[in-house]
């Protein structure tokens, strides 16, 4: 409920001077009497007892009358959020080499595929009104998760990625063929792929280059990510020897020129992250520059509620007016 015109509740200000001109107009009445015996007989009627109905209904009538008069309106405000999302495919390496522990979390060793995860999942919790699907790829290519606005879903699955998912090759171009034909048919104006890797492109049919050109002719910019360190990575293995893990330092070449090619070509950027921090101030930077469109309209459905108060009104006024002249009149 609300006043579509609110002034008019400034005339119920007026009340305390219409009580003060009333008990002022009825002043104090006296009659003589030759004695108080006879006084004492006279009794009070009820027309004496209710001879302040009148002012009463007349000042409730009043009320009502600035109630109306001030439109009271009854319904809903509701806000609408217009967003012109952003189009994500994610697609993260799961080779072999992503075990490499050189990576941390809250001060402890990860691998990288853990840990990208990790960062994925808060740089998704950024953007919920976004449509983001997740590509899986090592040797061979694989939706995880199409493109959904569900996002519980799209990290439930992402939860499960495990290293050697799709092989522990790498297909730069089949993993950015198969993000690309998510995207190419969907009506939105902006559409990503953000690719991270941290190897040589060694595996699949498709060229990164050819996909990349596939990508660009489709409007699809794709933003390249190489992870890990540039220095010699602790890897866990299995000893055949004597059973159990342990760990060996292997570099692991990553083709960053690939990498900056696809990015060049599609009129994306190349990151390189070479610990946590450094891959979280990338998909935050990626974040900053694909920006949503968020719109919000306000729509109002009120109903006119003022008829109810003005008949009230009338109601108390004609009632007050009867018993004023009829009923409960004062004489002289």
């Amino acid at each position: 409920m609300h006043f579509a015109e609110p002034i008019w509740l400034l005339l119920l200000v007026l009340i305390p001077y219409f009580l003060w001109r009333h008990k002022k107009a009825i002043g104090v009445q006296s009659v003589r009497f030759s004695s108080n015996e006879l006084a004492s007989r006279l009794h009070s009627t009820w027309a004496v007892r209710l001879r302040l109905v009148p002012f009463a209904l007349k000042l409730l009538a009043f009320i009502f009358l600035a109630i109306a008069m001030a439109r009271p309106q009854a319904g809903l405000r509701s806000k609408e959020v217009v967003s012109s999302g952003v189009d994500i495919m994610i697609a993260i390496d799961t080779s072999g080499s992503m075990q490499a522990l050189d990576f941390e979390l809250n001060g402890k060793r990860h691998s990288r595929l853990n840990v990208i995860k990790t960062v994925v999942e808060e740089f998704v919790q950024k953007r919920p009104t976004d449509r983001i699907g997740m590509v899986v790829f090592g040797s061979e290519a694989y939706t995880q998760c199409p493109l959904t606005l569900d996002h519980g879903v799209l990290l439930s699955l992402a939860k499960q990625v495990q290293i050697g998912a799709a092989g522990d090759a790498t297909a730069l171009g089949s993993a950015l063929g198969v993000a690309t034909k998510r995207l190419k048919d969907l009506p939105g104006k902006s559409k990503i792929v953000i690719l991270l890797t941290d190897g040589v492109s060694n595996a699949g049919t498709l060229s990164p280059d050819l996909a990349a050109q596939a990508a660009a002719s489709l409007g699809i910019k794709v933003y390249t990510i190489g992870a890990g360190t540039a220095e010699e990575a602790p890897i866990p293995v299995q000893d055949p020897l004597f059973g159990g893990e342990r760990i060996v330092y292997q570099k692991v070449p990553i083709d960053e020129e690939t990498l900056k090619r696809i990015a060049s070509t599609t009129g994306g950027q190349f990151f390189r992250a070479t610990d946590t921090n450094e891959l979280r101030n990338i998909y935050a930077t990626i974040d900053s520059l694909e920006k949503t469109e968020i719109k919000i309209q306000e729509k109002a459905d009120y109903e006119e509620r003022y008829a109810i108060f003005a008949a009230l009104a009338v109601v108390f006024f004609v009632t007050a007016v009867f018993l004023q002249e009829w009923r409960l009149r004062i004489f002289p």
